[in-house]
């Protein structure tokens, strides 16, 4: 068991460095150059995913409330509460990331083409939108989660070793459910459906240049790996997604979490914010050349203080 949460610390450290490298290239990018969209897109998921990552595994928060002497009954309702908007916004904005993906390869005579513009014109609306409805959504965990103290006498479902979830009618806990289950399957399936048109459109693509310029192999575009990353990262989310929600729905049937369970659980949650920065910055060229450009002058600046002190 310590054997495994070594594995899961270092899956979360592996994650938060890899998203705070990209996080700071994102950045780089949007004040220094003409960012795409995707790029404020990905910046906001990579974002979400650093905070994800260290409150999810009780990382940093955790230590921080423990120096401020926080009590530990507003620590859980805290981390708890970041937590689920944070998970929250991770699947909004995978899915805004595939929306606007399969609308910006799309062609022109098509009529999700009549969206780029206003897409591009609204994306701050969109944004605040989707912080809003995930701030406003995830409130019920304020109320539901509390210190952990005696699972015998107060009924309480321990989910982590200071936190637990207090019992609630069972009118509410199905209404919560229904609500919750219903956004993330309808989110799931937008991103599947745009997944596919975007598999569809790009095959056509391929298949119409190669019969106008007959070329057996085509030079691959940044918009062609740009959507193979996209449908990449939506299908690994999809899977992790539907794990996640198993285990979380047993748990919640029987009232009760194995420890085991948990940390298999809190390792199902990580993988997917850890392996997206991985994804991205093997998929982007942008990023390859920067850190070879870094690589080059630093390099050069070593090269030229051997010259310096040899004089």
């Amino acid at each position: 068991m310590s054997s495994f949460k070594n594995v899961l610390y270092f899956q979360a450290g592996l994650g938060v460095l890899a998203n705070m490298v990209l996080l700071l290239f994102y950045i780089f990018i949007i004040l220094g150059h003409r960012p795409k969209p995707t790029d404020l897109i990905s910046c906001q998921l990579t974002f979400v995913h650093i905070i994800m990552v260290l409150t999810g595994g009780d990382i940093l928060l955790t230590d921080l409330f423990e120096l401020l002497n926080i009590e530990n009954d507003l620590k859980c309702k805290t981390i708890f509460y970041i937590s689920r908007v944070m998970r929250g916004l991770s699947i909004c904005t995978t899915c805004l990331l595939s929306v606007f993906q399969a609308v910006t390869i799309s062609p022109n005579t098509s009529l999700m083409a009549k969206f780029k513009q206003k897409l591009k014109k609204y994306m701050a609306c969109v944004f605040l939108c989707i912080w809003s409805f995930n701030l406003a959504f995830s409130t019920n965990r304020i109320f539901y989660v509390g210190g952990f103290t005696n699972v015998s006498e107060t009924n309480q479902m321990q989910v982590t070793k200071s936190c637990s979830l207090l019992p609630m009618n069972i009118i509410i806990r199905g209404f919560i459910f229904t609500i919750s289950t219903s956004r993330d399957v309808f989110l799931v399936g937008v991103m599947l459906t745009t997944s596919v048109y975007m598999v569809i459109t790009m095959f056509r693509y391929h298949r119409q240049c190669k019969y106008l310029y007959s070329i057996s192999h085509l030079r691959e575009s940044p918009e062609k790996r740009a959507t193979q990353t996209i449908v990449l990262l939506v299908s690994f989310f999809v899977v992790m997604y539907w794990v996640d929600f198993i285990i979380s729905f047993t748990s919640d049937m029987i009232w009760m979490y194995d420890p085991l369970i948990l940390t298999v659980q809190k390792f199902m949650m990580y993988a997917y914010p850890t392996i997206t920065p991985l994804v991205q910055i093997s998929s982007d060229n942008r990023i390859i050349i920067m850190l070879k450009n870094l690589q080059s002058k630093h390099q050069q600046r070593f090269f030229n203080k051997d010259i310096f002190f040899s004089l």
